[in-house]
């Protein structure tokens, strides 16, 4: 009797167990390259408003501050995919990883490069940038990309700066407050609360067309999903209906009024402005896809960009057609 009473309850825990881990095996987890930046919007927006979940599936969004930190959860299984910049896709082609865009958020870095108020007299140009601190999120982060770009077109070398990791958000604003870091980039909400007070000015705006054009010379496509493509390709459908999640949330972005779409966030998200952010919200609303679609040009810019500062790219051919794929957010564009 006592016998038949154990393998009954060895017989639940399996179960019990077994379903755990289905359960865990079904969750979706996408990693958020700091969820609370404006430039990853769309990301929180289609949790807020349910699309995520009308989906059917588990989608679970963490946040990491930098993209680079984003990545290795990825890339160690913690997640399955990474809300941050599409250049990630070709460093880690060139890596031997292969990864793709499957759909982008946004058609501009949405970042900038200030100046903190103490070296503002020292630093007029890029180039003033010489033997000075110079604050990223991440080493390896878009944001150091970037910034490594920027500075060899002004013509120094890596050697004459110095290039640290700081974080984003509040971290970065102590960084440039404190003049722990000369200058810096960073992106919005935190671009526009720092120079609404007086705490650093502006030295390079990525954050436009336009500015992004001139500065890089040519459009840089920004945020977007990437995922491993072997899960990727095991998981079509799954992939489907969360790009299709999010281009409802990159719509409802354009079709509503800045107050309304902050409407739908947490409060954590204004720091202590929120008219600020709104505002904000409503200059950036342009650098948004409204389809998911990689814009024309866009890869070959951002390879350009890596080629200054990822050895990998340097040395190993990369496949752009590769890195992304138009074909979950298409049908939806047409």
């Amino acid at each position: 009797m006592r016998s038949g009473w154990k393998r009954a309850a060895l017989a639940c825990l399996f179960m019990a167990g077994l379903s755990s881990s289905l359960l865990a095996a079904d969750k979706i987890t996408i990693m958020v390259s700091g969820i609370d930046k404006l430039i990853y919007l769309p990301a929180k927006l289609a949790d807020r408003l349910g699309y995520l979940k009308e989906t059917g599936l588990d989608v679970e969004l963490l946040s990491e501050a930098a993209g680079s930190n984003a990545e290795t959860e990825m890339l160690s299984g913690v997640a399955q995919g990474v809300i941050g910049f599409y250049d990630h896709t070709i460093s880690l082609q060139a890596r031997g990883k292969p990864v793709q865009s499957v759909i982008q958020l946004t058609l501009t870095p949405g970042e900038a490069i200030l100046v903190s108020q103490k070296a503002a007299t020292e630093i007029r140009s890029v180039a003033d940038l010489n033997k000075k601190v110079v604050g990223v999120t991440g080493l390896g982060s878009s944001t150091y990309h970037l910034t490594r770009h920027i500075v060899a077109k002004a013509g120094l070398k890596p050697t004459d700066y110095r290039i640290i990791p700081v974080g984003g958000g509040s971290s970065f604003s102590a960084a440039i407050s404190k003049s722990e870091i000369d200058a810096g980039m960073t992106t919005e909400p935190t671009v526009s609360r720092l120079l609404a007070a007086g705490t650093a000015s502006l030295l390079v705006d990525l954050r436009t067309a336009a500015a992004t054009s001139a500065a890089l010379g040519g459009p840089y496509p920004g945020a977007c999903l990437y995922m491993p493509t072997s899960w990727v390709g095991k998981n079509e459908d799954k992939v489907r209906k969360i790009t299709g999640a999010l281009v409802k949330s990159l719509r409802y972005i354009h079709e509503h009024t800045a107050e309304e779409v902050a409407a739908q966030l947490p409060e954590s998200f204004f720091g202590n402005d929120r008219a600020l952010y709104v505002r904000v919200l409503e200059a950036s609303k342009p650098m948004f896809s409204p389809d998911g679609l990689m814009p024309d040009g866009g890869p070959a810019t951002v390879l350009e960009v890596l080629k200054t500062s990822e050895k990998s790219v340097q040395t190993k051919p990369v496949n752009l057609a590769n890195t992304y794929t138009n074909r979950f957010v298409a049908p939806a564009a047409r």
